[in-house]
């Protein structure tokens, strides 16, 4: 699972996370998430309901954590292109966001995250954080090996990919397959280098000293 920002008082237990998230997934198997509940978990867990809440905000958020984000997220390919990068990066979430636990509650998540300021910011600054920090590092690879004229940044890269793989899986309902992840891949990887490009020329012009 990806870090979350702990709050204050004594640290949390690792152990209690992995058993919280552990009977989160084996309860989703077993009942499906509409049938699931923030009881059932804390009593095959072992674990009081406020230990939930400390660490989840809902019954959502807890399930998305345990069906998404569970693993830590994948390291960088080193493949030695920008796009040999964001491929294997993109083709490992799409392992993730693909499954019928994640199609069914990435809906729901965006649907509370929508109505409910409090979990959008939660949501920001944990997942979304992370993802954004694997493209700025791929980002940053590129441009040291002079792939890109300049950087980018991390949030539209991850728009553009994540956002398009995301929109198609869980808003158009697309049969997305590896074909279309590189597709995607190949579209962003372009879009990506645009954007360095025009940043770069930007940047060059206000150095140019104004004409007398």
């Amino acid at each position: 699972m990806t870090a979350r920002k702990q709050r204050g008082g004594r640290p949390r237990d690792s152990r209690v996370d992995d058993k919280i998230l552990r009977t989160t997934r084996e309860l989703i198997d077993e009942v499906g998430y509409p049938a699931l509940t923030v009881d059932q978990v804390a009593a095959r867990a072992g674990v009081g309901k406020a230990a939930i809440y400390r660490r989840y905000t809902s019954k959502a958020e807890m399930a998305f954590a345990a069906t998404m984000f569970e693993q830590q997220l994948p390291p960088l390919a080193g493949t030695g292109s920008l796009h040999g990068d964001l491929l294997e990066l993109v083709r490992a979430f799409h392992v993730r966001m693909a499954t019928p636990a994640a199609r069914q509650l990435a809906p729901v998540l965006i649907s509370e995250i929508a109505v409910n300021p409090g979990l959008d910011t939660r949501f920001q600054e944990t997942f979304l954080a992370a993802e954004q920090a694997l493209f700025a590092d791929i980002i940053e690879q590129a441009v040291a090996r002079g792939e890109l004229a300049g950087t980018v940044d991390p949030a539209m890269a991850h728009l553009l990919l994540l956002g398009a793989l995301a929109s198609a899986l869980y808003i158009i309902n697309l049969p997305v397959d590896d074909a279309m992840v590189t597709d995607l891949v190949t579209a962003a990887t372009a879009g990506i280098t645009a954007l360095a490009d025009r940043h770069h020329s930007a940047a060059d012009g206000a150095a140019e000293p104004h004409a007398e």
